[in-house]
């Protein structure tokens, strides 16, 4: 008895609806090249020039992450043209963090079904993200996976890499006590933190996407989906122009677990609430949960999605070339004799 024959389409992979993704997301990916992209899209690996004139002894530093249950609210949303943002600024906002400036960004994008439109969405938000983090965006993976996935789900991880001389890499070696903690404003929740706030929001309150928020001003989709600030500019424009002692990317588990990351033993961290903005999300959740205020600060970002330590003497210099840079830089906090992060109120 013949079988019936079948085809890679038969079993899920539409190879030529990948084909068209790849067309779509062209023009997306070419707006992040520069000079030192040396292969097109299409290539079996991605050719990258090292700038490195000028440096001693050239380090390379590399991140990785993902965007995490925030994609859930794209997919209630439909809305799928900023994760691809927040892909990019997990990954290209630790690399910062050693005095590292980005070179180059891979993104690994998996589905069940391949849909071009969605696809080509998707990675003009990493293109986005890699525009302002200034590097380029040399290659990427779309993985259709059939029976892996729900209906319309997808999920990506990042890579980025930069570049440092050895002399200059930052790792919180020269934290002294009395240095000031300088914070730069997040744009929002970030990338962290979803699963809390999903069931808060979701769960427990029964919200939709689309209800408007009037605490908010705005819908609850759009403060969700904000995307993650990328600090590259920011941090370029302080690093140019004098040292820093330490940088510090707040994501998931908040100020208690970041901030200790880069602190030499035997000293603490004490930080002022109140001397920032808090965006109105975050004491929106705390009121809906009934979260305890240090809960919201081991969770959440609160407001400052990156900090930079320095010499108290040197705080106002770097916060003017940071306004320059287009950022509201405020003093939030200094370096103690002691262990672990204190809120204080101001």
């Amino acid at each position: 008895m013949d079988k019936e024959k079948l085809t890679y389409k038969d079993a899920g992979v539409d190879t030529k609806e990948g084909e068209r993704a790849v067309s779509l997301m062209k023009e997306h990916v070419k707006k992040t090249f520069n000079s030192n992209v040396l292969t097109g899209l299409g290539s079996f690996g991605s050719l990258f020039r090292l700038p490195c004139e000028g440096m001693k002894e050239p380090v390379l530093v590399a991140g990785t992450d993902g965007v995490g249950t925030k994609l859930k609210v794209a997919f209630l949303t439909d809305r799928h043209d900023t994760v691809g943002q927040d892909c990019v600024a997990m990954c290209v906002n630790d690399v910062l963090c050693q005095g590292a400036m980005p070179l180059f960004f891979l993104d690994y994008i998996a589905t069940g079904h391949v849909q071009a439109e969605k696809v080509a969405d998707i990675v003009k938000g990493i293109a986005d993200g890699c525009v302002l983090g200034q590097c380029a965006l040399v290659g990427g993976e779309t993985a259709e996976m059939p029976d892996f996935y729900g209906d319309g789900e997808y999920d990506m991880a990042g890579f980025a890499v930069g570049l440092v001389d050895k002399e200059k890499i930052i790792d919180g070696s020269k934290i002294c006590e009395g240095d000031v903690i300088i914070g730069l404003p997040s744009s929002g929740i970030h990338s962290n933190g979803y699963s809390l706030v999903r069931k808060v929001l979701f769960e427990r309150m029964g919200l939709c996407v689309g209800d408007y928020i009037d605490e908010l001003g705005e819908t609850l989709g759009e403060a969700l989906l904000r995307p993650t600030k990328i600090y590259t500019a920011a941090v370029k424009a302080v690093l140019s122009k004098m040292e820093v002692n330490g940088i510090v990317h707040i994501t998931g588990g908040g100020f208690y677990e970041n901030i200790p990351r880069i602190i030499p033993e035997g000293l603490g961290v004490e930080i002022q609430v109140g001397t920032w903005s808090v965006p109105p999300i975050f004491p929106y959740i705390k009121k809906a949960a009934g979260i305890e205020k240090e809960d919201m600060f081991a969770t959440f970002n609160m407001g400052i999605g990156m900090m930079m330590v320095l010499p108290k003497a040197q705080a106002e210099e770097a916060m003017g070339y940071l306004r320059e840079a287009g950022e509201a830089p405020s003093v939030i906090g200094r370096i103690v004799a002691g262990a672990g992060v204190r809120l204080c109120e101001k």
